[in-house]
């Protein structure tokens, strides 16, 4: 039984809980932002009404009730930043010359990645294996690709999609016509997949799902891998297909090497131009060596990885460039690629086979 005193403390307790619900729903309707009132906005009303042939009034509601984001915003307008951040960002940027990729391999080849990366791929092994019979992707790399875009599924985004590219689309930054351009194909996809444009989330940029596709990447390569009718990135054997599928368009081979390590005469490389822009044939790449067997015929990438005692030099195949299409980094492919290889290692290693 509850003594007064525990009696008085759950009632105030209760009450104080009831008083800040109330304050953040108020708060939400105050940062509510009328969209309505700027002309480009009703425009894109009109072509929307004229070429897509959606309802007005939906729309203009829509548009009348818009949380600003303006986190979002402030990742291309520097002075809407935290001041604190801005100063922490300029000091970053003045270490980033060397070691670099020391700081980047922390990040997203941490061991709990690993772990999770291999749960993922026994849990999910189905969806994976048959998207392999498919579209020819090895299921470590979509599982990689899963776990550095939103770690397996546990952080897809909190922004809500459709408030982020209408603050992005319509509120001054280099970038407003492409999120016009992707505010359209959110809303054409929502209403193609009957999705409550307001209920979805996703990151800063509007990216969705397992996968973080951006709108415009729905109807040209999320497929509906589970059959049931709809196409979704937060579905996770959709999700699976779907970055096959985006894999395989963009000329994924299977069984094509990725990447592997060669090493050069010094500690930092000036030879070539490196990146995933330029391709070399081997044969003129002199005194650049495969530190292993490398059966790969074609042209190669040279990939530099900025360690903070040396650089690090890899070869990187027509695969590897097909990963940079998902993410135009080279440290971003080199990520997926040896979190693939690490995820497949502990795979064989924890259950003696390959999930193929």
């Amino acid at each position: 039984m509850k003594t007064n005193k525990t009696i008085g403390e759950y009632r105030m307790r209760h009450h104080l809980e009831r008083i800040m619900i109330l304050f953040l729903l108020l708060g939400s309707l105050l940062a509510a932002k009328d969209y309505t009132k700027k002309r480009e906005v009703r425009h894109f009303i009109d072509r929307m009404v004229k070429h897509h042939h959606f309802n007005r009034r939906e729309l203009t509601h829509l548009f009348k009730h818009v949380k600003y984001q303006k986190s979002a915003l402030a990742v291309y307008r520097p002075s809407l930043r935290p001041k604190r951040r801005a100063k922490r960002e300029r000091r970053g940027a003045k270490r980033e010359i060397l070691g670099s990729w020391d700081r980047y391999e922390r990040v997203f080849l941490k061991q709990i990645k690993v772990n999770r990366g291999i749960t993922f791929m026994r849990r999910h092994k189905h969806a994976l294996h048959r998207a392999y019979r498919t579209y020819g992707v090895e299921p470590e790399y979509i599982t990689a690709i899963i776990g550095i875009e939103s770690h397996y599924g546990v952080n897809r985004g909190r922004y809500p999609v459709f408030d982020t590219l209408t603050t992005l689309a319509f509120e001054k930054n280099r970038r407003q016509k492409f999120y016009r351009s992707e505010l359209k194909a959110f809303l054409l996809m929502t209403r193609r997949e009957k999705v409550n444009p307001k209920r979805v989330k996703g990151s800063w940029a509007g990216a969705i799902g397992l996968g973080q596709f951006m709108p415009s990447n729905y109807k040209a390569y999320v497929v509906d891998f589970n059959k049931d009718g709809y196409r979704q990135m937060n579905n996770f054997t959709d999700a699976i297909g779907s970055i096959a599928h985006y894999f395989k368009r963009h000329g994924w081979q299977k069984g094509m090497p990725v990447a592997t390590r060669v090493s050069y005469p010094g500690k930092r490389y000036r030879g070539h131009k490196t990146g995933y822009k330029h391709s070399y044939r081997r044969r003129l790449l002199r005194h650049i060596t495969p530190k292993v067997h490398f059966p790969y015929k074609g042209n190669v990438h040279l990939i530099k990885l900025k360690r903070t005692g040396y650089d690090e030099l890899w070869y990187g195949t027509k695969n590897f460039y097909v990963i940079t299409r998902y993410n135009h980094s080279d440290y971003y492919a080199m990520a997926v690629h040896q979190l693939a290889q690490r995820i497949k290692k502990g795979y064989r290693k924890k259950y003696g086979r390959r999930l193929r």
